[in-house]
């Protein structure tokens, strides 16, 4: 184990056990959350077993290991972009919702003086 990351754990572990009203109270401030005084022991509680729970994954070895966007591996099956015949329209608005003529009536999105 990488000695930085076995620091960081023991900081996050301190941290965990030692965490004051004082420190949450200002961490709330710097997040710009409020907190009342009655919420405060349950988010030091909280926050405590986050940190606790982060400890425990920077004391796992991760040498070797690559970084990954997904847990789990998955392809994109894209198709080849090759021009097909269309849906006739008829076929189209027997399925949609509302019509008016040919056309797909949809709800309007935009308020007075349009733009998006």
């Amino acid at each position: 184990m990488c000695r930085s990351i076995g620091r960081v754990s023991a900081t996050f572990r301190a941290m965990s056990d030692s965490l004051t009203d004082a420190d949450i109270r200002k961490i709330a401030k710097l997040s710009r959350l409020s907190v009342t005084e009655t919420q405060v022991p349950a988010i030091r509680t909280q926050l405590s077993s986050i940190l606790g729970h982060i400890a425990k994954l920077q004391a796992l070895p991760t040498e070797g290991v690559e970084p990954m966007a997904h847990p789990m591996k998955i392809v994109n099956r894209l198709g080849a972009d090759e021009p097909k015949a269309c849906m006739p329209v008829e076929e189209l608005l027997k399925n949609a919702p509302a019509v008016e003529d040919r056309y797909l009536a949809v709800p309007k999105v935009l308020g007075e003086g349009g733009g998006a």
